[in-house]
């Protein structure tokens, strides 16, 4: 398919699927009410317990304590969570999302916690804003979806100013749920035609997904930044990879320190701190 086909794919996907967390409507709760955030909030911070010890791990991969005064920017800001972080911490937050939804989302939640940010629907693979204007980048699940992630990168790049940081989440090649999908999918799929790429896009959320392996990720960051540095992050799912009804009771029976170490070995995500310490010639 082409660029703008997969965009608008994207677009439409995500904007009517709420990343809430609540794909079974399992709350009943009205949405975009105070109630509502509280619980995807909840949901999102129980599936990131194993990334550290914190209480909310996303307040140190971000690095609040250091973001009061800085010039932020969220790419992908989905339900507004992380831009919420990043606004209490202190920092001049632009947040976008490639859905309305999400936009829409975002600022209610702005409204309702009395928070100040500029929330935007925008392309991050036209990002409208000049260069050296941000001091960190923030972006979590989302670059993978897009139908040129290199774009994004470079446009990354571009709004750092020197000296600044972006800490990106991408889908790992090397995490359980790709060897799921190649153990189930992939040696049937292989001879009806499928390829890998498909089926690994195919087994998650959204309409289309790349999967990195650390070291293309560490290849591609490394065109556009002077350092770069890669994490592996797990949930639960990638401890114990069975049914959610039957992972309790065998996830009690592992010490929560082991459940962390197997997720940093076989997790689902790579986290990345890339850090643009001078001018680049931009390819």
């Amino acid at each position: 398919m082409d660029r703008w086909s997969v965009q608008l794919g994207n677009k439409t996907w995500w904007t009517d699927h709420m990343m809430s967390y609540d794909w079974k409507k399992q709350s009943g709760l009205a949405k975009f009410t105070l109630p509502w955030f509280d619980d995807i909030d909840r949901r999102f911070l129980e599936g990131a317990k194993l990334f550290s010890t914190a209480d909310n791990p996303f307040q140190k991969l971000m690095g609040v304590d250091t973001l009061k005064g800085k010039r932020v920017l969220e790419i992908g800001c989905g339900m507004g969570f992380h831009s919420e972080l990043m606004a209490r911490a202190g920092a001049q937050l632009a947040a976008i999302d490639l859905s309305p939804t999400s936009v829409e989302a975002t600022r209610k939640r702005f409204e309702l916690k009395g928070l100040q940010g500029d929330i935007r629907q925008m392309d991050a693979e036209a990002m409208e804003f000049p260069d050296d204007r941000f001091d960190l980048v923030w972006s979590w699940g989302v670059i993978h979806h897009s139908s040129r992630t290199g774009r994004i990168m470079r446009g990354i790049e571009r709004v750092l100013a020197p000296g600044g940081e972006a800490r990106i989440m991408v889908y790992n090649m090397g995490g359980m749920p790709a060897y799921v999908t190649i153990a189930t999918r992939y040696l049937l799929g292989f001879w009806f035609g499928k390829v890998l790429d498909e089926l690994l896009w195919r087994s998650t959320d959204g309409f289309s997904a790349r999967f990195y392996s650390a070291d293309l990720l560490q290849d591609q960051l490394s065109t556009f930044f002077d350092e770069v540095e890669i994490t592996t992050l797990g949930q639960a799912a990638d401890v114990v990879p069975l049914p959610r009804i039957v992972r309790p009771p065998i996830l009690k029976l592992i010490p929560l320190k082991k459940q962390r170490e197997i997720a940093r070995a076989r997790g689902a995500y790579l986290f990345a701190v890339a850090k643009k310490t001078g001018s680049q010639n931009r390819p």
